[in-house]
């Protein structure tokens, strides 16, 4: 599908006013999208794994209004209004006007909430712009009932991926692609697909717990951590190396070769912050506790003989990946040693998950 394919052309329904509310996870990439060009859109492939816990839940209440140029929302974080995320809302509204042009047409309020902490490092922009877009995409579907499942799932990761690049793999589940490359034929630049080849069954109902060492707000933004990669040095043999990873990984799950899978997830997660440390600004994202973590983590599986690994997103936290069978050892090693490294002994248990819900 292209771009145009997602602009309507005409409505054959109408509403005046209603609400709707979606539930969409966070996701936890395992080969890193790190840089993009154009309207956010991947200068390398990227491979996640949908999470189940971590999530937004959003209510969309609307209200039809004389047409306007400006579109008229307000937004509230449990229950507190929250200007300072107004200007990244409308950021999007302006960017998917072309493609939901009903919106100027209804004023809005925002009501989100997320089952993690805010500002922990999960990626709450992922799950956040998707819950909105698939609350615009209810609008929509309404307002053109003969919408299909698949065009519906499609459109919104496509609309998604304008409010947060990362966004557009939270809407399906558990393993979604998004770029395009050689090892998946349906992936896309515009939005996330469902990895929909064999993956041998260790790889399925993967455990993620989320370590919370450091909750406070980002260093920098993931937005001049993208653009970071403009002129960068090792930029080009960076995207070429997702690109490897991207196909050994997926070789690695369906053959069910965990020691592979270890080495690149946490090649990814390390290279991704070798970007940033060699980037001009330059940024150091870990903390001390997060090396203590990974030390402990190698040290763990060099003694126990288990497949626990981690990776990392642009940021101090550490999420610890490993198979179900062992989730109650490892769970047992992460209260015992790993616990002690997050702020207030905070972590969160989760797992690979099937996306959004759409809440009744």
């Amino acid at each position: 599908m292209s771009v145009t394919d997602f602009l309507p052309q005409s409505y054959s329904s109408q509403i005046e006013t209603g609400e709707v509310t979606w539930r969409s996870p966070s996701n936890i990439a395992l080969v890193k999208y790190w840089g993009k060009y154009g309207e956010q859109l991947p200068q390398n492939p990227s491979i996640s794994f949908t999470l189940d816990n971590c999530h937004t839940t959003t209510t969309l209440k609307f209200q039809k209004v004389q047409a306007q140029e400006i579109i008229a929302f307000e937004i509230y974080l449990d229950g507190v209004a929250v200007p300072d995320f107004k200007p990244k809302i409308a950021t999007f509204f302006e960017r998917v006007v072309a493609y939901l042009p009903f919106i100027k047409e209804y004023s809005f309020r925002i009501e989100t909430s997320n089952s993690f902490p805010h500002s922990s490092g999960i990626a709450s922009s992922a799950s956040g712009m998707s819950a909105l877009s698939l609350c615009l995409m209810s609008i929509e579907k309404i307002l053109q009932p003969e919408m299909t499942a698949d065009f519906f799932n499609k459109k919104a990761s496509f609309l998604s991926r304008l409010g947060s690049g990362s966004a557009c793999r939270s809407i399906e589940g558990p393993l979604v692609v998004w770029g395009e490359n050689k090892s998946v034929s349906d992936a896309s630049q515009i939005y996330g697909v469902t990895y929909k080849e064999e993956v041998h069954s260790v790889f399925k109902n993967y455990q993620d717990t989320i370590l919370l060492v450091d909750k406070g707000e980002k260093q920098v933004s993931s937005t001049v951590g993208h653009g970071l990669m403009h002129g960068h040095a090792f930029a080009k043999a960076r995207f070429e190396q997702a690109h490897e990873n991207l196909e050994a990984l997926t070789n690695a799950m369906r053959q069910g070769d965990q020691e592979t899978f270890i080495k690149l997830v946490e090649s990814e997660a390390l290279t991704l912050h070798a970007m940033m440390m060699t980037s001009h600004p330059y940024f150091i994202l870990m903390k001390p506790k997060t090396l203590e973590v990974i030390q402990d983590i190698w040290e763990y599986r060099e003694q126990s003989g288990s497949k626990i690994c981690f990776t990392l997103d642009a940021g101090a936290n550490v999420h610890v990946l490993y198979p179900k069978s062992e989730k109650e050892s490892v769970q047992k090693f992460i209260g015992d040693r790993l616990a002690r490294y997050c702020q207030n002994g905070q972590f969160i248990h989760d797992q690979a998950g099937l996306g959004a819900q759409q809440i009744s």
